[in-house]
């Protein structure tokens, strides 16, 4: 009987530290890692994760002295799908009744890569209020607004760098009117703010967040905060673009802060992943956002492929409420 107890103790405590383990990955931010590689680039694949880890508890009951273990396992990833639910079941709320409803357009065009004709087509279709381009230069810019027919566009390009992509572009439809274009220090890619014409009181933003790369981890922290800036302020604001975060990311909801939400996951679509978009829609996640603040309610969400990207172009609305 002692040696049975004294097993099934071994069994349990091993059975603890296996599910640490396999913890650590999938939620990095309670062990303090969620900054450290390869911990900030594995989260961005956490509902993918939290199917691996279930598959294996399942595989884990094969075995009885893994039992244990593979009922943990499966409570964690249970429970982590449970958070993630909500991404997929939420639904979009009608636009109050004479809210201003903008069509923001997302497509990161990987410094050109990106068929031009492609995203002049899904502008023709969609009719965006406002395009953010990051990673296009002005001549891609141009490319793609010449070919836009009897459609008026305005166009604005920043680059903070000689790297392409540092470039950001807008393209922003002439029934805003007259609007003024603004770049902010602060972050490593450009931002573009727009403001003015018949716009109001909102402000429009295209972004492009650093990449979490292995050794540059603290610089796309750091540009995340410029985002959590833009939301804190009054302005009724739109943050476009490619963020390099997902909705798994502590310091992407960090820099949300409540202020912000992104339309997709709000809406029910924040399982359309978004980059790479070379890869099947399992084994994509969401990068590219349009953030909002709480003056707006956040409407529809679609993903389009571009060819010669690795990004999915992003097109949603948003209300803006009238109290």
């Amino acid at each position: 009987m002692d040696n049975e107890k004294a097993w099934f103790v071994r069994r349990v405590v091993l059975s603890v530290l296996f599910v640490l383990i396999v913890a650590v990955p999938l939620y990095p931010e309670l062990f303090g890692l969620d900054e450290v590689t390869p911990f900030a680039q594995l989260a961005a694949f956490r509902p993918q994760g939290l199917v691996v880890a279930f598959v294996l508890a399942l595989l884990m009951l094969v075995r009885r002295g893994w039992r244990i273990a593979a009922v943990l396992v499966a409570s964690l990833a249970l429970v982590g799908g449970a958070l993630v639910a909500p991404r997929q079941f939420s639904g979009a709320r009608p636009a109050p009744p004479g809210a201003r409803v903008l069509t923001i357009m997302v497509a990161n065009v990987l410094g050109g890569g990106a068929r031009a004709a492609d995203v002049a087509q899904l502008i023709r279709d969609r009719k965006p209020d406002l395009v953010s381009l990051p990673e296009a230069q002005v001549d891609v810019r141009e490319e793609i607004r010449a070919q836009l027919q009897d459609q008026q566009y305005k166009g604005y390009t920043t680059q903070p760098s000689t790297a392409v992509e540092s470039a950001t572009s807008v393209l922003v439809a002439s029934s805003l009117g007259n609007v003024s274009f603004a770049s902010e220090p602060g972050t490593t890619f450009g931002n573009i703010i727009v403001t003015g014409g018949n716009l109001g009181p909102v402000r429009l933003i295209a972004y492009h967040g650093f990449p979490p790369l292995t050794d540059s981890v603290t610089t796309w922290k750091n540009d995340l905060q410029h985002v959590r800036h833009w939301c804190t302020e009054n302005a009724p604001t739109i943050v476009a673009g490619d963020f390099n975060a997902t909705v798994d990311h502590a310091d992407f909801r960090n820099a949300l802060g409540g202020y912000c939400r992104s339309v997709g996951p709000t809406v029910g679509r924040g399982l359309q992943g978004t980059w790479p978009a070379d890869q099947p829609a399992l084994l994509r996640t969401q990068i590219d956002h349009v953030v909002v603040t709480r003056q707006f309610e956040p409407g529809r969400f679609t993903t389009y492929p571009i060819e010669g990207t690795d990004h999915r172009a992003v097109v949603a609305t948003a209300a803006l409420k009238t109290d």
